[in-house]
């Protein structure tokens, strides 16, 4: 059944991105755009219908000799794991678009532009059951968040983006060429039509042509996901954005890190080492990112290492293979979007408040701001998996997972993880807030703005419910990945 509000879901975006770049010389009129466009985003995906949408309206063919059915069309895939993710999605970009129009009282028409292409991007990226079309969107994505770094006003930053960027001109090339291979062997570009030829076997799935492009594709995926080796990059790029793009920029790695990985699950699942990899890297991942976040003295680099050490937990969930598990993967995902961008903005504003982010010249400020304090001190507990908060309900599952896969040591490693990013962000908490304050802090008499308030007691309702209440979104993930396996 074709649905004519799939597609809108990546084309209304882009085109606000269009129209601010054209009028970006209008304050008002860009600040309009931008505002109208972040409250329709997330209401799209709720009022849509599940479907496809064969662009150009070609629909499947069946060849008649061989039974075999071809795409044609790129299509676009929605169901209610799209539904949950680009409408969680949407809450984000309607929550940042608030802080950056409050904060600034002359809006800049190309970083308005790269924020919709970044959110074009990642819908597309979820959306897209055509491998070309993933690829094509994940360069959009890699230039967007290269963008929205600099034009940070954050010291260093056009160094990181650089950075960000020469390696993008490595991993980028390597997920086409591997691209290149699938299509050589298969015939076709279209996800779906790939799996049905490696299920009726018209694919070698040991020979080296399938393996090198699950190896260089793998190597994109961690680009895109700041997963080791590229750990240190992602968390600087968080470092150097301003407080809400970083929130965004840490959505947006979350969800280029599902729809890519879960493309690749749907693909090369039929290659023996191929989940061994992904909890391998994952394994690694949440073991670099706490221990690299206790040696941080500035607090925007703390989050970025513990956001991706989080990341690790969600490839841990993927990697155990089963529907359990990958449930609990995908619930990690949702829970990281919404408790790490609370984190970054919180403590964004506390920047704000202090003009200070080197813990070790920081203390004292619950006395001054204790509302965010207990704000951002809800965000952290979630993130180290404290009860009853969301984080705690997918490490549960994810212990539960690894366990009824026979992994104990998994398990094992999960709990440590997690005691340890609850010991880094309690010290973390007790220098910024609880110790004495330092005679050389100097606290600014500054209000909080309020739409940085309003985006922290959003984000804590959601982190309460989806603690208090997994099945709003558990339920229809299982549903989700029962139907992908």
């Amino acid at each position: 059944m074709m649905n004519e509000f799939i597609p809108l879901m990546v084309i209304i975006p882009l085109i606000c991105a269009l129209l601010v770049s054209s009028f970006s010389k209008f304050n008002k009129t860009i600040k309009a755009i931008a505002i109208v466009v972040a409250i329709i985003v997330p209401i799209i995906p709720i009022i849509s219908n599940y479907g496809l949408h064969f662009f150009g309206g070609y629909p499947p063919m069946i060849d008649n000799l061989t039974g075999i059915v071809y795409h044609p069309a790129i299509t676009y895939s929605f169901d209610i794991l799209q539904k949950i993710f680009i409408g969680l999605l949407g809450i984000l970009v309607f929550l940042v678009v608030l802080i950056y129009i409050n904060k600034y009282k002359k809006a800049s028409g190309p970083y308005v532009f790269l924020l919709f292409m970044g959110i074009a991007a990642v819908t597309a990226l979820l959306l897209t059951d055509d491998i070309f079309n993933m690829f094509v969107f994940f360069e959009i994505l890699a230039l967007a968040q290269v963008g929205i770094v600099a034009a940070s006003p954050i010291e260093n930053h056009y160094e990181m983006a650089l950075k960000y960027m020469i390696l993008g001109a490595i991993g980028s090339p390597m997920i086409l060429l591997g691209i290149g291979f699938l299509l050589a062997i298969t015939g076709s570009v279209n996800i779906t039509d790939i799996v049905m030829a490696i299920k009726a076997g018209r694919v070698v799935v040991n020979s080296p042509v399938f393996l090198m492009s699950c190896g260089l594709i793998f190597f994109g995926w961690l680009y895109a996901s700041g997963l080791p080796p590229f750990h240190t990059i992602k968390s600087g790029m968080y470092s150097k954005a301003e407080p809400h793009a970083s929130a965004l920029l840490q959505a947006f790695t979350v969800i280029s890190m599902v729809s890519i990985v879960l493309i690749m699950f749907r693909i090369y699942s039929v290659v023996p080492f191929f989940e061994v990899l992904l909890v391998v890297f994952s394994a690694i991942a949440m073991i670099l990112g706490v221990t690299m976040a206790l040696t941080q003295t500035d607090f925007r680099r703390m989050i970025g290492f513990l956001a991706v050490g989080e990341l690790g937990f969600i490839g841990l969930g993927i990697g155990l293979g089963t529907e359990f598990a990958i449930t609990a993967g995908l619930f990690q995902a949702i829970n990281e979007m919404v408790v790490t961008a609370s984190l970054f903005i919180g403590f964004g504003l506390i920047a704000y408040l202090s003009g200070e982010t080197d813990t070790r010249r920081m203390g004292g400020l619950i006395g001054y701001h204790p509302k965010i304090a207990i704000l951002v001190l809800i965000s952290g507990l979630a993130m180290a998996g404290v009860p009853p908060l969301n984080g705690f309900q997918s490490k549960l599952m994810l212990i539960q997972a690894s366990l009824s896969c026979g992994y104990p040591e998994l398990s094992l490693l999960a709990i440590i993880v997690s005691i340890a990013t609850f010991v880094v962000f309690i010290k973390t908490y007790y220098t910024m807030f609880l110790r004495p304050k330092p005679n050389t802090l100097q606290i600014p008499d500054k209000k909080a703005p309020k739409s940085m308030v309003f985006a922290l007691v959003i984000f804590l309702i959601i982190i309460v419910l989806l603690g208090l209440f997994p099945g709003i979104v558990t339920n229809g993930i299982s549903q989700f990945v029962g139907g992908m396996l």
